[in-house]
């Protein structure tokens, strides 16, 4: 069973996405098992201090190592973990490859950016893998993990009803996927590809494979360079 430990500054904010849906049933099956952590419970002092200002003046509060620190190895401790995820802006950007890799690795800790993020030593001891979720900056790191979470958790086998449904998504072939259908066969005058309505499997795979190539080339022509 895979798990994920998420540590976050306000984990309340991010448990309402795991509530529902595929990722609620994948917990309900046991496939997987996510578990929040405030990392206030870490801190040393009795203030529950988390963040300080930084060295040499600026704006904005850096998240303090040691809370950090207490709560991976307390974690640690306990079980295996294949990657340490820190959720930073300035990273890699999460792609379906990235995905699937991490769904078939092992357990993950997933560390929320806050305020002007971690204190570096954390990135340079701690972390073992960066990713971001776009270039741009949101309030913090609670959403763009659940975003990571949802993209792992729902190519695991067993938490999608049909097995072969995450194997044709977008990106999974490098090609974005063709376009889908479904009843009625006319709406307002817009109909649907006869070729869907043929029921001959060889022309409809050879349609999807075309459409899936133009969506590709005008929507994503870098994915040709």
């Amino acid at each position: 069973m895979l798990r994920i430990d998420i540590i976050s500054v306000l984990p309340k904010l991010i448990e309402s996405p795991f509530n529902a849906s595929i990722i609620k049933r994948a917990v309900e099956k046991k496939i997987v098992e996510i578990h929040f952590h405030d990392l206030k419970d870490y801190a040393s002092n009795k203030r529950k201090q988390i963040d300080d200002y930084q060295f040499g003046g600026g704006s904005g509060m850096v998240m303090m190592i040691e809370p950090i620190k207490n709560c991976i190895d307390s974690l640690k401790k306990d079980r295996d973990y294949k990657e340490i995820i820190y959720m930073t802006p300035d990273a890699e950007i999460l792609n379906q490859k990235i995905a699937n890799k991490l769904s078939i690795e092992g357990n993950l800790i997933i560390l929320c950016g806050h305020y002007k993020g971690v204190d570096q030593r954390v990135r340079d001891k701690l972390i073992t893998m960066e990713i971001s979720i776009g270039d741009y900056v949101l309030s913090g790191g609670e959403l763009p993990a659940a975003v990571l979470c949802d993209s792992i958790i729902r190519l695991i086998p067993g938490v999608l009803g049909d097995e072969t449904s995450a194997l044709s998504d977008s990106f999974q072939d490098g090609m974005i996927a063709p376009p889908v259908y479904t009843r009625p066969a006319n709406f307002d005058n817009m109909n649907v590809p006869e070729v869907l309505l043929s029921g001959n499997k060889m022309k409809i795979e050879n349609w999807r494979e075309e459409k899936a190539l133009e969506r590709t080339k005008e929507i994503r022509p870098n994915f040709f360079d």
